[in-house]
């Protein structure tokens, strides 16, 4: 049964997982600021001097310390969580793979920003791309009632696989902008994420055990088999983790939100906040007569590629936008749907657009570009 006790409330992205998280109340959150990060944890900071969690939060010297002290809270059996952005998760690198090998359920928002140089503080997916391969959960937001709900489902997900999530948005465009939610109430969401089942914790003094012990030759590729299992199977979970939330919230988030494709000739695949503004143009060509749709991507990691080659077959034209690039080859959302089609035995024209980079605006004129094909080259907005 939908829950019918909410609030609705004006809140920016960054505010809208802080108040999921408050709701959550992790145990333990190392902290370590950056734009356009900062205000989820200043938020949550709030939260806790105005004794409204009872969470430890750790300062740190820098964004690989507090990975680091997650890490060694996670495996003491805390629930932890953290927030990071841009250059934050190029220095937290290194600890990144340990989390996902220990296959520790830490939680951690990133508001995705461009990575230096030059100096950018605004957003894109350069950073979130970066670490796309390694072994974390990676769950995309468009809006700040998506930041607010994923939150939630992603905890409960990192916990349920044991393996780290992000759960991201776009910086700025939703981290500082202030939209209308819905909000569930605080002992709904509590019951609805659980308690943490720590598999053997590090602090279970009557059951000693070791972390990142070493592993040669003659084990290591075993660890590595079993975490990719891990990954692949989480997007079942996930499947069913978001149909559990739809039951208390009425909101369902798919692997993927497909937007007028059922009779789509064209269709749009992207994520973040510029399906916002692709959705209107749909609706303008298609109140022209034009069969275009858009595929929203929401779970990244792992990615759903039978599912998405299945809903793509019977589209005459694909396109696909980027919010990075890949540098030498072809951009990251490009090469994935090229995969999907190609394993699934479809020959399709696929068009690859690379946009929005360093937080440039993207406008509806040159996304209805796109659908009529009037844009030479990959760039857009440059």
């Amino acid at each position: 049964m939908i829950n019918k006790t909410y609030k609705k409330l004006a809140l920016t992205g960054g505010a809208a997982a802080a108040e999921a998280l408050r709701q959550i109340e992790p145990e333990v959150m190392p902290i370590y600021p950056i734009t356009p990060q900062t205000p989820i944890i200043e938020t949550y900071a709030k939260f806790q001097a105005d004794g409204m969690v009872d969470t430890e939060i750790i300062k740190v010297e820098s964004e690989h310390s507090a990975m680091s002290a997650a890490v060694g809270a996670s495996v003491a059996g805390a629930r932890t969580v953290t927030a990071t952005s841009s250059q934050g998760l190029a220095l937290m690198n290194e600890v990144l793979y340990i989390a996902s090998g220990l296959r520790l359920p830490i939680l951690m928002v990133v508001s995705a920003r461009a990575l230096s140089a030059p100096i950018n503080i605004h957003g894109d997916h350069l950073d979130v791309m970066g670490a796309r391969d390694a072994g974390w959960l990676q769950l995309f937001s468009e809006n700040a009632q998506e930041v607010y709900d994923k939150t939630i489902i992603g905890m409960k997900l990192a916990e349920k696989v044991n393996l780290p999530i992000m759960v991201i948005m776009d910086g700025f465009n939703t981290s500082h902008s202030v939209e209308n939610l819905e909000t569930l109430e605080t002992e709904v969401v509590k019951k609805f994420v659980g308690e943490r089942e720590a598999i053997n914790p590090l602090l279970d003094t009557s059951n000693p055990v070791s972390y990142g012990p070493v592993a040669l030759q003659n084990s290591y590729f075993e660890f590595r088999i079993d975490q990719e299992k891990a990954t692949l199977d989480a997007k079942e979970e996930y499947e069913k983790i978001a149909k559990d939330y739809e039951k208390i919230s009425g909101r369902h988030y798919a692997l993927f939100e497909e937007y007028r494709t059922e009779d789509a000739e064209k269709i749009l695949v992207l994520t973040g906040s510029a399906a916002g503004t692709a959705k209107v143009v749909v609706d303008h060509l298609c109140d022209k007569g034009e069969k275009v749709g858009i595929l929203k991507i929401n779970l990244f990691r792992p990615f759903p590629h039978e599912e998405i080659a299945a809903v793509l077959k019977n589209a005459q034209e694909i396109i696909v936008m980027d919010r990075a690039q890949s540098i030498g080859t072809k951009p990251p959302f490009y090469t994935e749907i090229i995969s999907s089609l190609y394993q699934a035995g479809e020959a399709k024209d696929v068009k690859s657009y690379v946009y929005g980079l360093g937080g440039r605006d993207i406008f509806q004129k040159q996304i209805e570009d796109v659908f009529m094909g009037k844009v030479d080259g990959q760039y857009l907005n440059k």
